[in-house]
Parts: structure tokens; C-alpha cells; sequence
């Protein structure tokens, strides 16, 4: 079915290329999926040629959308990114939420400078974005907000990684929280939580493996998953897609796990 985002502008934080040439990121895969619906995008990633990559990409399907960058954390920055969309398009449907970081190590091994960053990138950005959206969508009379979480958020996932743990539950409930208080404004929140999934985030995850190494780095992630692999891009994006498209129009507050049930 086409056209389930006609007429929609989306707000996308976090929608750049990972490596060049490495495949599409999860925020890639949500722009050309949400275009190819009919949405208008503005893509904004903290590396501008990461974001423009991603217009590109859009451009070579015939789709229209602008680069922006931005330091998500900072709040001028999230300002200028929500006066650029405004300045093109007039509104904002959908804001989607795909920045993520990670910081290895528990309590202890965990610098208090690295678990203020990651919290500021995880979290903070979506406050901030939050903050300069959500009155934009109450004068529009609704809008949909996309929060992309992890299964880190609900589990322990066999490594050590508590910031980034935190900062994703964190992400969780503060999603609930505004889907509740807005909802009689009709904006909608809600969260896709995806499980071990095969972008190329990964091979940043483990960049210092060798070829060997990060094959059966892989070939392990694919064997912890019931379905027997990882899940892609595309399958968060498709999740997305719904939630963002009025056939959620009575979803708010729910956290859509996407694992392919590793997590239950």
C-alpha cells in the first residue's frame, strides 16, 4: 500500500550513512522508506556529508529532501534543525529519534565523562527535540514521535554496557510520559526497540576485529537470534513506518519490539 505518509514532513534526527559504502544505516532505511510513502524529509546527522549521503540516496529514487547538521545534545543546534524544516516545509508530522551511542563497561569501568555523553546523546537530544516540537504539533492539532530504543533496554545482552542500558530505558519511559500528557492534544509517542540488528553500526561496534574475527563475531549474533539471524535495517524501518502513519492512530505508549522474540 502506498501513500500511508502522504502530505507528512518528517523530522529526522540521526538519518546519515554510517560508512560509506557499508550499507544503509537504520536512518537511511527510514528515509527511504518514509519517502517512498509519501513523506517530505529533512535529515539531520551530527557529520553533514553523512546526512547529504542520505539525500543522495533519496534523490536517486526521484525523492526531494534537505541536509542538516547538527549536534543533537546541544540545544541550539536541535533549535536550528526544527527552524530549518519549519523554514521549508511549515510543519513538522513526525519527529523520529534515531541517535544512538554507545560507551563499553560497567559502573566502574565507566568514565563519568563517557556516561554524561551518552546520556546527553540518548536521552538529552530527544528531550530537546521534544521540547521545540511538541508545541509545533499542539498548534497543528497532532503528530507522531518515533523514539528508536534498544533491547539493551529491557535486558541484559551479555555485555557490559550501563550508559547505554540507562539511557535507553530511560528513553522508554520519558516516551510513555509524553504519549500520556499529549494525548488529548493527539500526538502520539512511541518507541521501536530493536533486538541484534545487522547494519553498520556493527562493524564500528567491532571495528578493531579482523575479517576472520568479525565473521564469526556475526555468525554468533545470528546464532543467539531464534529466528537463527539478525534482524536489518528495513525491519525497524517498516515498524516505524506504522507507528508514524495514522494506521497507528490509536498507538501511543507502546514500546514495538522488533527481535524476532530473542528478548522473551
Amino acid at each position: 500500500m502506498k501513500g500511508r505518509l502522504e502530505g507528512k514532513v518528517c523530522l529526522l534526527m540521526g538519518g546519515g550513512a554510517t560508512l560509506a559504502g557499508s550499507g544503509f544505516s537504520n536512518g537511511q532505511a527510514a528515509a527511504l522508506t518514509f519517502a517512498r510513502q509519501g513523506a517530505s524529509l529533512v535529515v539531520v546527522d551530527v557529520r553533514l556529508e553523512a546526512a547529504r549521503d542520505t539525500v543522495t540516496q533519496l534523490a536517486l529514487e526521484g525523492y526531494e529532501a534537505i541536509a542538516v547538521r547538527a549536534d543533537v545534545s546541544r540545544r541550539d543546534d536541535v533549535a536550528a534543525a526544527v527552524a530549518a524544516t519549519m523554514e521549508r516545509h511549515g510543519r513538522i508530522d513526525i519527529l523520529y529519534n534515531n541517535v544512538g551511542i554507545e560507551y563499553r563497561g560497567g559502573p566502574v569501568e565507566t568514565p563519568e565523562e563517557a556516561w554524561d555523553h551518552v546520556h546527553d546523546v540518548n536521552i538529552k537530544s530527544v528531550f530537546l527535540a521534544c521540547k521545540q516540537v511538541i508545541p509545533i504539533m499542539e498548534r497543528q492539532g497532532g503528530g507522531a514521535i518515533v523514539n528508536i530504543s534498544s533491547t539493551a533496554s529491557l535486558r541484559w545482552g551479555g555485555l557490559a554496557y550501563i550508559s547505554y542500558n540507562s539511557s535507553k530505558a530511560a528513553l522508554n519511559h520519558m516516551s510513555r510520559i509524553i504519549a500520556r500528557q499529549y494525548a488529548e492534544k493527539r500526538i502520539r509517542c512511541n518507541v521501536v526497540v530493536p533486538g541484534l540488528i545487522d547494519t553498520p553500526h556493527v562493524r564500528v561496534l567491532y571495528g578493531n576485529a579482523n575479517p576472520q574475527e568479525f565473521d564469526a563475531i556475526m555468525k554468533d549474533r545470528d546464532a543467539r537470534c531464534p529466528m537463527g539471524r539478525q534482524g536489518t535495517c528495513w525491519d525497524v524501518a517498516n515498524a516505524a513506518l506504522f507507528l508514524a502513519s495514522d494506521e497507528a492512530s490509536y498507538v501511543s505508549g507502546a514500546l514495538l519490539v522488533v527481535d524476532g522474540a530473542l528478548s522473551v
